[in-house]
């Protein structure tokens, strides 16, 4: 334990430095390094470079990182492949996806940092995870949406053309609200799923973007926001498992949030919709990881009912609304690692489970107004 604060403390302080040139005409701007200004593709990653990196990794990890595709499940809407890497040996089996939104970038360059890291790096840390944890990594779940820039992905018939809705425009899907009895409109979406299913993890963790916003009572620009798809304490998550996914989830939260909050330029809440001073926790239960916590049994592809708990983290800006800054990448690209690594090495050595669960409370959030479901807003306390 020791020695694992004192490798925490040790890059806190090396990121601190390696920043702290560069962020000082941007201090001005709450919470990092400037988001203002045109988008600069120069550090994100494409799909092609996606592919050559990690085929890279497998190679200079000797194997130690297994790189492999879908395609026996499916491709995506344009026949494209979806990668997938594999690490580690141990029994804990965490699922890692990243850019289910194409607009979503800087999340794929978290996760090939991420599996850089455990394909080349001996430290006792990573040992640790990778002899107590199987890590089953999608650094890019809709590679269409990414290469065109867009959250969504397009949907297409059977020739090959995008299919059209009674207007006459292109039909498109959000892939993480596709997990659902009546969804699994996109090819991708049960592609995925039905690995899911054969995988079965433990655990799973969602990278997103979110919009620019700022930690309740303060003037900072929150850098990353930690959230869970059915509400903790809301109309849902309670009732699953006896309440186990409520603790877990909460735990799982608090302990990326006490590994990050004490770093420069990190302004960490909790995940809230809404505007003002009205914000509301999601509840949703027709997204991706809300499905993997219900147990989803889509066309008897799951049934034995297998679940798991899963949070998402949420970073500042994204590529579609052009606020993501040069100086801004590399700083929420590391907060991602930085959080995912501080959270692998939680769920493998089940310290998670050593947390206080209702220090979720202690995570900066708006007042709750409600919560946010598939079917309208449920207000606080009904």
């Amino acid at each position: 334990m020791k020695k694992r604060f004192l490798f925490f403390i040790v890059f806190g302080l090396i990121f601190a430095s390696a920043f702290s040139s560069s962020v000082s005409a941007a201090d001005t701007v709450p919470g990092g390094p400037s988001t203002e200004g045109n988008t600069s593709y120069e550090s994100v990653i494409s799909y092609d470079e996606m592919i050559k990196g990690l085929k890279q990794i497998e190679h200079t990890s000797k194997g130690k990182v297994e790189v492999f595709t879908l395609d026996d499940y499916g491709k995506s809407e344009q026949d494209r492949s979806i990668y997938v890497a594999k690490v580690g040996s141990g029994p804990v089996k965490i699922w890692v996806q990243a850019q289910i939104h194409g607009d979503e970038k800087l999340t794929t360059g978290a996760v090939m940092e991420l599996l850089k890291t455990f394909g080349s790096n001996g430290s006792k840390e990573v040992k640790t995870i990778l002899e107590n944890a199987t890590i089953y990594a999608i650094p890019m779940y809709n590679p269409d949406g990414s290469l065109m820039n867009t959250r969504t992905t397009t949907l297409y018939d059977e020739s090959g053309e995008p299919r059209k809705d009674n207007r006459g425009r292109n039909m498109t899907i959000d892939l993480n609200r596709d997990w659902a009895e009546n969804g699994f409109a996109a090819k991708e979406s049960l592609a995925v799923y039905k690995y899911w299913a054969d995988v079965k993890p433990d655990y799973a963790v969602d990278l997103h973007h979110q919009g620019l916003k700022t930690v309740y009572g303060t003037n900072y620009s929150t850098s990353m926001s930690l959230g869970v798809s059915l509400a903790p304490n809301g109309p849902t998550l309670p009732g699953i498992k006896g309440g186990l996914y409520n603790d877990l989830t909460r735990q799982m939260s608090v302990y990326v949030y006490d590994a990050l909050k004490d770093y420069g330029h990190m302004h960490i809440d909790r995940y809230q919709t809404g505007s003002g001073e009205k914000r509301y926790e999601i509840d949703i239960k027709g997204g991706v990881v809300s499905a993997m916590m219900i147990g989803l049994n889509y066309d008897n592809i799951n049934p034995t009912g297998h679940s798991n708990p899963a949070i998402f983290f949420e970073t500042k800006g994204n590529t579609r609304d052009g606020n993501l800054g040069q100086k801004s990448n590399g700083h929420l690209e590391k907060q991602n690692y930085l959080g995912l690594k501080a959270l692998l090495y939680g769920l493998a050595t089940d310290e998670v489970k050593q947390v206080d669960p209702d220090r979720w409370e202690e995570i900066p959030a708006y007042p709750l107004a409600g919560y946010q479901t598939d079917t309208g807003i449920v207000p606080a306390g009904n």
